[in-house]
């Protein structure tokens, strides 16, 4: 245990001024048994600080051959280890500099012992959360409509939220989110996303009815829609798939929806698309036009991330290309567009790529990464930086 006097020799052997210091000397040692393995350190940011200080509770999800990630209630972040030259003190009741006072007129010596030590620490770097397991987990057993003839429908492959936060690599918030996305609703406590036939069978039920009544598409009864379509679906899956393609509102205590245009447009496409390789792009426009509620109009930017157009074929063609299908890695993702076609342009990539973003992380610093550029008919396009196998 230091003196205040080996103390002040020791500055005097450093030629340090003693009135240039604090008032304080924290003098450390070595507990017993202090190991390295006693402890892990976290990096944390502002945010995540006021999140812990706030009585939060942050949560480590991965499974065993997944990288682990961290998450708060509605971010998710990277856990990288981050190595050290200096050694790192865990050190209980140590005050930094700004928490101490020159008020006492002499210097003290303060004995703290070090309760443990480390040369890493954990990084947090803010990342995409992994939803495309999320998707193919309720794909296991999608919702097809009520069981026929009374019949107890298998539980097996179903999920409620708390099994989804146990396997899902994201925040609980990112989680809800993705699944209002999908269209997935909570039957019976389990968390389901619609089988897309059956789906389409509920909006065709909705627009159809909305044709028949001769309704604003901007204003559609619930309670009419819920009394005319129930002896065909179920209410509540009548009342989910307006909440997926209208937005609710209020009028003279009774409620509507207006139905979302491009929302509607776009699932009517798929539904077009989704038996055909290619499909004639006039043709395919044309039928479409057809196919939805009177009063709406199809345009090709509806499908952007979910169907390519292919200018440079004769006749030009559409097919169905949807987003959530491709890789969430980067690098693969890239290989994968580039097999499909060999020159994008960027208009076209982009709705394939925007999802790849991270934080402040633009698609023209993507493709700078990740793809060539060139010049073809005065027309910017863009391709793979190395060559692909075929």
């Amino acid at each position: 245990m230091r003196t205040l006097e080996e103390v002040q020799a020791t500055l005097q052997i450093a030629k340090l001024k003693e009135e240039d210091l604090q008032k304080t000397v924290h003098c450390l040692s070595f507990g017993e048994n202090v190991s390295s393995a006693d402890y892990c350190l976290v990096e944390l940011d502002d945010t995540l600080c006021k999140h812990i200080e706030a009585g939060q509770s942050l949560v480590i999800r991965g499974d065993k051959d997944e990288h682990a990630v961290l998450c708060s209630g509605d971010q998710t972040y990277d856990l990288k280890i981050a190595d050290t030259s200096n050694l790192l003190l865990f050190v209980p009741g140590c005050k930094t500099p700004d928490q101490l006072t020159n008020s006492q007129d002499s210097c003290q010596v303060v004995h703290t012992p070090i309760w443990g030590f480390c040369n890493s620490y954990w990084e947090l770097r803010k990342r995409r959360p992994k939803l495309k397991k999320l998707t193919k987990l309720l794909m296991e057993n999608p919702y097809e409509g009520p069981a026929v003839g009374g019949q107890v429908e298998n539980t097996e492959n179903m999920y409620t939220m708390p099994d989804l936060l146990e396997r899902i690599q994201a925040s609980e918030e990112e989680i809800k989110i993705h699944l209002e996305t999908i269209h997935a609703c909570q039957i019976d406590g389990y968390w389901r996303v619609l089988d897309f036939d059956y789906e389409m069978k509920l909006l065709g039920h909705v627009t159809q009815l909305v044709d028949s009544e001769s309704w604003s598409f901007n204003k559609v009864s619930l309670q009419t829609s819920l009394e005319e379509l129930a002896p065909l679906e179920p209410k509540e899956m009548i009342e989910h798939c307006l909440n997926c393609y209208g937005k609710r509102y209020t009028e003279n205590d009774k409620v509507f929806y207006a139905l979302h245009e491009d929302k509607v447009c776009r699932g009517i496409a798929l539904m077009l698309l989704q038996n055909a390789v290619k499909f004639n792009l006039r043709e395919f426009q044309e039928v479409w036009q057809q196919s939805v509620p009177e009063g709406m109009s199809t345009r090709l930017d509806q499908l952007k991330s979910v169907a390519l157009v292919d200018r440079m074929s004769r006749p030009e063609t559409i097919c169905l290309l949807r987003v959530e299908d491709l890789s969430e890695d980067t690098l693969e993702r890239f290989n994968h567009l580039f097999t499909l076609r060999e020159k994008w342009t960027e208009e076209d990539i982009t709705p394939y790529i925007q999802d790849l973003c991270g934080e402040k992380q633009t698609t023209g610093a993507l493709l700078t990464k990740y793809a060539r550029s060139s010049t073809q008919n005065g027309i910017k396009v863009f391709n793979s930086r190395r060559p692909l196998a075929t």
